[in-house]
């Protein structure tokens, strides 16, 4: 693998060679990534898979007209080609009034913060082997427990250099290390299945395999003989490892593309309160050690902490420097970069920040609801916002989780669940995205 410097230099160098071929402006993304992943079923080895890869993408602009191409082959012969294809290319492409870099005197200038995102631990394979067959060893110990579908344990590292014809430069690199285990319980027409997971940027930072592997079992056990839910509008309430899912739903319609394609269900949501006043909702890519956090954006602008939804209100879309253009607004340090194609815009690490009450409190006068802890299916519409989606879960009934259901659906709007939407106290920071328990109150459910 390159080191940092190395590769922003290879970066650098293709934009240079597409300036000298002809191209007005360019900018050019490295990316490599190397892991490793063990996994197991049944207390026997199954897998060991060793992944590296590379990939340069470069865009060029003659006038307004631009194309972009990407190749895995880094030989100079090949990336000499790969410059003359990419110019040939835009010469022929159709006008784009919108296309273009970012605004030269919003680049990032200084140097770009230490977040922490690499560690330098790197487990052998042996070490990987061990964790996942203990992961594995304890989801299957959980009573009721009938089968596995394995265990696994990874670790990895990728590196990212943007550099740019109007000035930037800039790499980061990052790690990863996860543990994993996925269970059956029951037998026959009444198994049940459940998994637990979890990844970190520093191995220090990972559950115990033990941990990961009794959570496992112990979801596939609580999902034994579901019973059927009459139809009706009840509160549902979402547990945290599906509830970010919502917020997912929110940024959809929030980002700069959708908005200039007048395609997003918030349109003309601009300054309106989404949420109850209580509500917050952060974008913070500068989190240390944080799954997604940079020190800048696709297109080499500087990003920052900001609240997407303050206090209930919907403060601003999502913008790279295209959309931004077309709808007469400045970029906000959102763009996504792959290794083709032109920018488009995205979020790093967010969470919905906690509210007052326990999950238990939350739940406490639901007479008839459901607790939703899988989510099946991808029924929502991004232009109107309806939502409809395949669940499991628990039935909640006089204030406390009792049986397990399955094959339910559960419906109504983003905008009306938004507005009906309480969080409970529980926030703890796990993934990329993070919620609380969260309730919606008024939904349909439709029983099996």
């Amino acid at each position: 693998m390159l080191s940092l410097d190395e590769a922003q230099s290879r970066a650098q160098d293709l934009v240079g060679a597409a300036r000298k071929a002809g191209a007005d402006a360019a900018d050019a993304i490295y990316a490599c990534t190397a892991s490793t992943n063990v996994s197991v079923r049944l207390g026997a080895l199954e897998d060991v898979e060793r992944s590296e890869g590379e990939e340069i993408g470069l865009r060029v602009f003659i006038g307004q007209r631009s194309a972009s191409i990407s190749a895995s082959d880094m030989n100079p012969a090949t990336l000499a080609t790969l410059v003359d294809r990419c110019i040939a290319m835009a010469r022929e492409a159709p006008e784009d009034p919108y296309a273009g870099l970012a605004p030269e005197d919003r680049l990032l200038k200084k140097r770009p913060p230490s977040l922490d995102l690499t560690d330098e631990e790197e487990p052998e394979p042996a070490a990987l082997r061990e964790r996942a067959l203990i992961a594995e060893e304890a989801a299957r110990s959980v009573p009721g427990i009938t089968n596995s579908e394995g265990g696994g344990a990874s670790n990895g590292r990728s590196q990212v250099a943007l550099a740019t014809s109007h000035g930037f430069a800039g790499a980061y690199a990052g790690t990863s290390h996860a543990t994993w285990a996925s269970v059956l319980a029951g037998t026959g027409a009444d198994m049940q299945r459940d998994h637990a997971s979890h990844s970190v940027r520093h191995l220090e930072d990972l559950d115990d395999a033990e941990a990961v592997g009794i959570r496992a079992g112990q979801r596939a056990v609580a999902r034994l003989n579901p019973v059927k839910v009459e139809s009706g509008v009840m509160p549902v309430i979402f547990d945290p490892r599906i509830g970010s899912s919502l917020l997912g739903h929110l940024i959809g319609g929030m980002v700069g593309p959708a908005i200039a394609r007048r395609s997003s269900f918030l349109l003309d949501s601009l300054g309106e309160a989404l949420f109850d006043s209580a509500i917050t909702i952060i974008d913070d890519p500068l989190l240390p050690r944080g799954m997604r956090s940079r020190p800048f954006d696709g297109e080499g602008l500087p990003v920052e902490r900001r609240a997407l939804i303050d206090r209930g209100v919907l403060t601003g879309w999502l913008m790279d420097s295209a959309s931004a253009r077309q709808l007469g607004l400045e970029p906000t340090g959102h763009a996504s970069r792959g290794g083709s194609g032109a920018p488009g815009a995205s979020i790093t690490n967010v969470h919905m920040e906690a509210g007052t009450i326990s999950p238990g409190d939350l739940m406490a006068d639901v007479k008839r609801g459901l607790y939703v802890t899988e989510l099946i299916g991808m029924g929502v519409n991004g232009v109107t916002g309806d939502y409809s989606r395949g669940a499991a879960g628990f039935l909640i009934e006089n204030g406390a989780v009792a049986h397990a259901v399955s094959e339910i659906t559960i419906a109504s709007n983003l905008k009306d669940m938004f507005r009906a939407l309480t969080p409970a106290s529980d926030l703890s920071f796990r993934y990329a995205m993070n919620v609380p328990t969260l309730r919606v109150d008024g939904m349909t459910v439709a029983g099996g």
